[in-house]
Formats: C-alpha cells, structure tokens, sequence
C-alpha cells in the first residue's frame, strides 16, 4: 500500500530492537528501508529467540520488527562492500544506526564523512547515552537503562523493591523518538533544502518517558515517589487507583470519589472517607478496605455497578481474553505478512492512520541478503 513516505529512501545499519523499530514505522509510512547486514549472521536480532516460536531459523522477534524492509549484506571492513554501501548513500534520504559511540567512526561512516557524499541526507542514531559523558561507552541495553534511570521504582507495591516493566519500553520509546526526530528534519530538509543529524538516547527517552513524575519529584523538594503499598499503580496517585482482585478476576478502578464509589459498590467502609485531602494521605487504608469488598463478586457485577455511574473502571484482561472482545475485533489491529519463502506470520499493524486509511503491508521479513541482487541492478551498484 502506498504510503506518505512512498518517496523516501532509509539506509538502515541498526540492530535489535530500538532502531529497527523506527525503521518499521517509517517502512509501515511507505518508505524503502535497506537493512545493511553483517554476511553470515546478519542482525543479530535474527537469533534472539523471545520464546519457542521461530520462523525459517530465525526468531519470531525479527520477523515482527523487520516486516517490509529489504536486506543487504555488506561486510563494512571490505573496501568493495563499503564503496556499494556510500553508493546506496548517495541515493538516500535518511542513513539510521545504533552502534556505540565511535563504531561509525572506526568504519568510515560518520557523519562528517556521510555528509560528504549526501550533503541532504539525515543521518539519525540511538545511543545508550549519548556520544558524550561518562556512560556513553556502556551498552544501551533495555533492562539496564531501565535500572539506572529510575523507572524501575514506579512499577510494584512499596515493599517489592525495583519492578521492572515487562516489554522492552526504552527501546520502542527510543525508536519512537528517533522516528519523530527525522520526520521532522525531512521537513526542515523540505523548507531550507538541508539535511543534518538527529540524535536520540535511551537514558534521556526513559527520563522523558516519566516527566510527570520526574517533573513533581524536581519541584516538591526532591521527595522521592511513594508507591502505594496495597494494589498500587501510580506512585502520585490516591486511592482508589489500583487493580483490584474479583471473586473470578481483576478489575482496574482508575480515579473516582471514595465515597461514591462506596455508595455504588455497597462498601460502608468507603463512605467515612469524604475529604479528598485524605484520599492520598490514607490511600493503603482506603484500598485495603476496598480490595477486600470486591473480592466478595464478580467483574462483571462490579463493571454493572460503577460502568453506568460513569466510573472510570475495565476489566483485566490478557491476550486471550482481548482479541475476544468485539471491541478488539473491530480495531482490525492485526495482518498476516508473508516471506518470499512462503512462511506467514501473523502480527500488529502500524498504529496511526491518515485520513481514516490503515495502513498494511503483506511483505515479511527479509532474509539474508535477500535483495543484494535487486538493489545492485536497481542503483548500478
């Protein structure tokens, strides 16, 4: 399907999970995006293996993140495969890496150099860290960056200790990020006709990713958040907020009057709670209070009694339980993509949508080296 992007060409030498992520985007926008990958091995993401799924010897993880793009092989130490790589640069609109500080430096493909042979081209990267500083050479690996910028002591109750969160948020964060940062120097490149650089770190996504905590934390005289120690889901927020366990399930209860809520559920306990103040400052002693009334009924004739008072209140559910949902069904969230080896997979399409259009693609994953051929004929390489 053609997209708003169908017009842009991104060389891409990332790995993993944070720049390939962006990179999906923008393939999932319509842009023709080159994977240039190590012969032999190729992205090492093609061999971490996420669960016992794997699709023509490569993880279902790759297959996810790399649907539509095109593969190149090029070992960037030869002189022959890197002068076909600074080829395909010339003809590009956007070159994306995530290496460590100096990587590109060492194989001649830095910015200055790139520059050089595409004085339009955006030249976009994820570090851990950023270039500079005293952490910019550790590796920027999800569940660290997590560790180390405070995000792991928001997840939990108080007395856990550090929880971290359960899918590689700084990565994705990272490639969000990075996929903003280069749709907007297209778009200066289409005012003033000049490329330049686009940097993004995980260390600062993940920090930005919390500024509202982060933001109270620096402004209430560096008071640390406080995690609720029963059913807890937001350090700055009162009771009721919480996941809360039913006779047969879960049931999230988001912000709602103690009292009301009280009234609605029959739960006399509530109803002594009327100043707002104390809904914070009591917060565990109200959950407690609350989590031991909604054990005694179902999900469902709780959702009976707070949904039609306009409480702000879902059920819990999984995977499973989601795509049985009529609401889930009608989003048509989910695409079969299919590889030139004729092994389908079934996955999530792109998010956004333009004027009401969807936007799909039945292309999976490359595999290696896949379009070497095509591509040398395509740009005489």
């Amino acid at each position: 399907m053609t997209g708003p992007l169908s017009n842009i060409t991104i060389i891409d030498f990332s790995q993993f999970l944070s720049g390939p992520s962006c990179t999906l985007r923008l393939a999932d926008l319509g842009a023709e995006v080159i994977k240039i990958e190590k012969p032999v091995t190729g992205d090492i993401c093609r061999q971490l293996y996420v669960s016992k799924v794997v699709l023509e010897g490569q993880s279902s993880l790759f297959h996810a993140i790399n649907r539509n793009k095109k593969s190149f092989t090029a070992d960037l130490k030869k002189e022959l495969d890197l002068a076909a790589v600074k080829k395909l640069l010339v003809v590009a609109d956007v070159m994306v890496h995530n290496f460590r500080p100096g990587v590109m430096e060492r194989l001649g493909l830095d910015y200055s150099t790139v520059k050089e042979i595409n004085h339009r081209i955006i030249y976009a990267s994820i570090s851990g860290y950023g270039n500079e500083g005293a952490w910019s050479g550790e590796p920027g690996q999800d569940l660290l960056v997590q560790a180390v910028s405070g995000l792991t002591w928001l997840s939990g109750a108080a007395f856990d200790g550090p929880v971290p969160m359960g899918v590689s948020v700084v990565d994705i964060l990272a490639g969000t990020y990075l996929t903003q940062g280069i749709l907007a120097a297209l778009y200066r490149r289409t005012q003033k006709g000049c490329g330049g650089t686009v940097d993004v770190n995980m260390l600062e996504s993940s920090i930005d990713y919390q500024f509202e905590l982060f933001s109270t934390f620096l402004n209430d005289g560096g008071e640390l958040p406080e995690r609720s120690s029963v059913n807890p889901a937001h350090a700055y927020v009162s009771a009721p907020y919480g996941i809360y366990k039913t006779s047969d399930g879960y049931l999230a209860i988001a912000m709602a009057p103690v009292p009301k809520l009280g009234e609605l559920l029959g739960c006399k306990q509530l109803l002594v709670y009327t100043e707002p103040a104390n809904w914070f400052t009591l917060r565990d002693e109200i959950k407690t209070h609350l989590a031991n009334h909604l054990k005694g009924n179902t999900t469902a004739r709780w959702l009976e009694s707070l949904e039609p008072a306009d409480i702000w209140c879902a059920p819990v559910l999984n995977y499973e339980a989601l795509r049985r949902e009529n609401a889930y069904q009608q989003l048509d969230m989910e695409q079969e993509v299919c590889t030139s080896q004729g092994s389908i997979i079934t996955t999530t399409r792109c998010p956004i949508r333009i004027n009401g259009k969807k936007f799909k693609s039945p292309v999976g994953a490359p595999w290696l080296g896949e379009h070497n051929k095509s591509l040398k004929e395509k740009y005489h390489l």
